[in-house]
């Protein structure tokens, strides 16, 4: 069946744009954004409109922003970089560059956008250093959510290995006041008045069959999350949410209040990314990794991604398709993605350059692009 797919694969080098162009195979276009990182994007079906969020202490950071299918890009510069700093004091820098001596709106305050959120009109982007920021204008301007900001745990927050980053954004698909977020190393936080007020949601159901983990980022105290990878919610009522950890997949029946342990069955506890079914909250994917420690490549150095059909209690490892044999790469939190087709599409993006696409709910697998930058993002537009 041809889809009408456009994968947005952000990377160290830029975004790409990679299409499904049916029996004629995928396309890949890029790198777009002037080559800037990209940690994330995401895509408006209604509009085609694609934003890009990226930057670092070189370029600052920005959200870029096309109208045109990827043709052409406007940039909203959010911080300063030394980019900026280097133009200020040489007019032949400045000129080479094209440099507007234009005053960021949020100075130096952080260096990069690290994930992009669009629901109910409205587009979110998280920072690094950790800040939720809120466009109404299609990310032409952006205002700080302070409720977030100035939560009273703030002080207490601790960065993960990649700094304290606010990599997930998740909305309600119907109720515009109901927000999650998931922040490394300070856990997962909740919103049910449109962001004004915060719950921090970490807390155990089942910390007595979860055993001690002798690692700062393991859960303790009651909480979990406090290195988070990466969270999605599933469909449906009742706000099922599941959750990717430095140690373990995770499962939430209401909302983040309370956290159960769904791990046992994969090969390792440690992994980047999660994604769930479209229609099915009990279908799930993740790609486990060997540890922190080990290397951060799929166990035994043969990929697989694993699914489970009942909501944890039980995974299988889907192989076909993918290496075997000396697979060294690894999957960041916000490489996997998927499409809403029946049966639902699933895709992965490598730090060695290679994306991989399941149109068979990972039964099966195919190598669609390779020899792509450090891939860092994969994110779906359906209807171009």
């Amino acid at each position: 069946m041809d889809r009408a797919v456009t994968l947005l694969v952000g990377t160290t080098k830029g975004l790409f744009l990679i299409r499904n162009r049916g029996r004629g195979g995928w396309s890949v276009s890029g790198p777009h954004c002037d080559g800037w990182p990209i940690n994330h994007a995401v895509g408006d079906p209604a509009t085609g409109t694609i934003w890009a969020g990226g930057g670092g202490d070189w370029h600052g950071a920005g959200v870029w922003r096309s109208e045109d299918d990827g043709e052409s890009w406007q940039v909203s510069k959010l911080t300063s970089g030394q980019m900026d700093d280097w133009a200020a004091n040489d007019p032949d820098f400045a000129a080479m560059i094209g440099w507007k001596d234009e005053p960021a709106p949020f100075g130096k305050e952080f260096a990069q956008v690290w994930s992009l959120g669009l629901a109910h009109g409205a587009l979110r982007a998280g920072t690094k250093p950790a800040t939720l920021l809120e466009s109404r204008d299609g990310g032409r301007t952006w205002a700080r959510v302070e409720g977030l900001t100035g939560h009273p745990s703030r002080a207490d927050w601790n960065g993960g290995a990649a700094g304290l980053v606010l990599h997930t954004i998740l909305a309600h698909p119907t109720d515009p006041k109901k927000l999650w977020v998931g922040i490394s190393a300070a856990g997962v936080f909740a919103s049910e008045d449109g962001g004004k007020t915060w719950d921090r949601r970490n807390r155990l159901s089942n910390a007595e069959a979860c055993g001690h983990h002798h690692h700062p980022a393991a859960p303790r105290d009651g909480e979990v999350g406090h290195c988070v990878h990466n969270m999605m919610r599933a469909p449906g009522g009742g706000d099922v949410i599941y959750q990717q950890n430095h140690h373990g997949v995770w499962r939430s029946p209401d909302g983040g209040r309370s956290w159960e342990d769904v791990t046992e069955g994969l090969p390792s506890t440690f992994g980047f990314p999660i994604r769930v079914h479209p229609r099915d909250p009990d279908t799930i994917w993740t790609l486990p990794l060997n540890g922190d420690s080990q290397g951060r490549f799929p166990p035994g150095a043969s990929a697989a991604v694993w699914r489970s059909r009942d909501a944890g209690r039980s995974w299988q490892a889907m192989r076909k398709g993918l290496p075997q044999e000396n697979c060294f790469f690894t999957v960041l939190r916000q490489a996997m993605a998927g499409d809403t087709h029946d049966p639902a599409g699933i895709y992965f993006g490598t730090n060695s350059g290679s994306v991989f696409a399941s149109l068979d709910e990972g039964d099966s697998w195919q190598e669609v692009a390779r020899h792509l930058p450090t891939i860092l993002a994969v994110e779906v537009l359906e209807g171009t």
